[in-house]
C-alpha cells in the first residue's frame, strides 16, 4: 500500500478494514488520484503557483471523472481540461500537466484492475484445488456486476490481462468474463439455495 492508500484508509469510516476493496473499488479510485494530485500540487508547480481549495475536498474527484478523462483522445485533451476546471477548480492547466494527470489516473486504474484480476484468478485456482481439477480447462463463466467493469474499458482490460497472465493462456481460453445485472442478488440467491440443500441433506443423514 502507498502513503495515499494508508492516509485514505485512516480517514475512512472503517479504518483497517476492507483494505483490498479500497484499492480496486470504483468508490475509492478517484479519491486515490485526488490525493496524489493534491500532494503534487502542493510540492510542485503542477498547476502553477496556486492551490485549488476544491482539490483538498475528499472524494470531489470521482472514478467516472477518471473514466471520462481517459476516453479523451483529442490533441489538446479538452475533456481533461474541463474536468480539472469544473470539478477540482483548476482554471488553467498546461497540456503537459493534463498528460501527466492521465498517467497518474492510468497508474491507479491499472493497479486496481490488475489486483481485481489477481483476486479472481486466486478464487478460480482455489476452486480448482478444492474440486481436484474440475474447474480450469473447462468452460467457466465469471459474472461481473457493477458500473466500473461495465463502463470503464481500461479497468476491464487490465483486469482480464492480469487473469490471463496468472492463469495462463491455455486455461484462460475456457474462461468467459461477462457483465451481469444484479450479480450480487443472484449470487446471494444461489448461496442461499446451496445452503438450504446442504442443510436438508444433513437432516436426512
Amino acid at each position: 500500500a502507498t502513503e495515499f492508500d494508508r492516509d485514505m484508509d485512516a480517514e475512512s469510516i472503517n479504518p483497517g478494514e476492507q483494505i483490498f476493496e479500497k484499492t480496486i473499488s470504483g468508490m475509492y479510485l478517484g479519491e486515490i488520484v485526488r490525493r496524489v494530485l493534491a500532494k503534487m500540487a502542493q510540492e510542485s508547480d503542477l498547476f502553477g503557483h496556486s492551490f485549488s481549495d476544491k482539490l483538498a475536498e475528499p472524494f470531489v474527484l470521482r472514478t467516472p471523472h477518471l473514466c471520462a478523462m481517459q476516453q479523451d483522445n483529442s490533441d489538446h485533451l479538452g475533456e481533461v481540461e474541463s474536468i480539472l476546471r469544473d470539478i477540482i477548480g483548476v482554471n488553467q492547466s498546461s497540456l503537459a500537466a493534463r498528460r501527466f494527470i492521465l498517467e497518474v489516473s492510468d497508474c491507479v486504474i491499472k493497479r486496481g484492475g490488475r489486483l481485481a484480476g489477481a483476486g479472481i484468478a486466486g478464487i478460480l485456482q482455489k476452486m480448482e484445488n478444492d474440486s481436484k481439477g474440475l474447474i480450469l480447462g473447462r468452460r467457466t463463466v465469471v459474472a461481473m456486476d457493477g458500473g466500473l467493469y461495465e463502463n470503464y474499458p481500461q479497468y476491464r482490460s487490465y483486469m482480464v490481462e492480469a487473469m490471463a497472465e496468472l492463469l495462463g493462456p491455455r486455461d484462460m481460453e475456457h474462461i468467459v468474463v461477462e457483465h451481469t445485472k444484479d450479480g450480487s442478488g443472484i449470487g446471494a440467491a444461489l448461496l442461499a439455495a446451496a445452503n438450504s440443500k446442504y442443510a436438508g441433506a444433513q437432516l436426512s443423514a
